[in-house]
């Protein structure tokens, strides 16, 4: 899965603006391990917990079938909107 897909299939799940980053979190050679930073208001007050798998549930089955491994980072806003 290429990872603008990536990108694109996290944003798709929120109805809220969302942002979400995706790279290969041990350099370019490695498809297996993506790091992701993810950026929604829809994260505004919820726990980190529930906000992974607000993520997961975006990701749907790819995060089983084509998604090895992923480092998650969210947020409910850029550092630069406060």
């Amino acid at each position: 899965m290429d990872l603008a897909d990536i990108e694109a299939r996290i944003e798709a799940g929120f109805e809220a603006d969302c942002s979400a980053t995706v790279s290969r979190a041990r350099g370019p050679h490695d498809d297996d391990h993506l790091e992701a930073v993810v950026v929604s208001p829809a994260f505004e007050g919820v726990s980190l917990v529930d906000q992974h798998e607000m993520v997961y549930d975006a990701l749907g089955d790819a995060m089983t079938t084509e998604i090895h491994a992923l480092e998650l980072t969210t947020r409910p806003r850029s550092d630069r909107d406060t």
